[in-house]
């Protein structure tokens, strides 16, 4: 099997929590440029699919990344109340492809050795499995808005690392196909799911101004532990 994909990366040129994110500069650069680095890094990724309502955001990818397609956002899909599953309908009615891996350029931490292995999990499950989303684990207490409590018994107080844990979809990638995407109703999470742990920092998500300055440190620490290893 040619284990190949397409990702998908929708972009718009507006944000609410974070004017202009995608084009903010992260650690130098525009904050897209972090995840478009490792997917460009990962072996099986053959393109990369740009969905954007922005000009801006256009120029620049095209400027600076080889294996890139835009496609631009028609009207009747722009907004921010549009859901993501009808952007990526629009984007594999594109192409012939019939695997896809769709990112946020809000996960600047995400590492291309995670999508290499995340990716041949999804091919290497495909007879049980239609699709694969990224997780990262809870085991901590958690509990109601009216203090009751969801996956612990108060009365027991069983030591945190003893809980059952739970996963959080982290939102930062999902692999599907395209029949599997159609099949469930647009959705790109389908209807035989496997879940891909991730490290919660690996993880992070930026939604608000203090995301961006936490993804910061923690890329630049990352960068710095990388430039000692390979100068030793």
């Amino acid at each position: 099997m040619n284990k190949k994909v397409i990702a998908l990366l929708p972009m718009k040129g507006h944000s609410e929590r974070v004017p202009n994110k995608n084009l903010k500069l992260f650690c130098g650069k525009p904050l897209y440029h972090a995840v478009m680095q490792s997917l460009l890094n990962c072996e099986f990724i053959s393109e990369i699919f740009i969905n954007t309502d922005s000009e801006k955001i256009a120029e620049d990818a095209l400027k600076n990344f080889e294996r890139v397609r835009i496609i631009q956002r028609p009207k009747s899909i722009c907004g921010d109340f549009v859901s993501m599953n009808e952007i990526i309908a629009f984007d594999l009615q594109q192409t012939h492809a019939e695997h896809f891996i769709q990112t946020h350029s809000t996960n600047p931490l995400l590492h291309s050795n995670t999508l290499n292995q995340a990716i041949s999990y999804y091919f290497d499950s495909l007879k049980t499995h239609d699709s694969v989303f990224s997780v990262t684990r809870l085991q901590t207490r958690l509990y109601w808005k009216d203090g009751t409590p969801i996956n612990h018994n108060p009365e027991e107080l069983l030591r945190t690392q003893d809980l059952p844990p739970v996963f959080e979809e982290n939102s930062n990638f999902y692999i599907f196909s395209k029949t599997s995407f159609f099949e469930a109703g647009k959705k790109r999470i389908g209807k035989k799911p496997a879940m891909f742990e991730m490290n919660k920092l690996e993880a992070v998500d930026i939604d608000e101004p203090e995301d961006f300055e936490l993804a910061e440190i923690l890329y630049n620490k990352k960068r710095n532990e990388s430039s000692r290893i390979q100068n030793k």
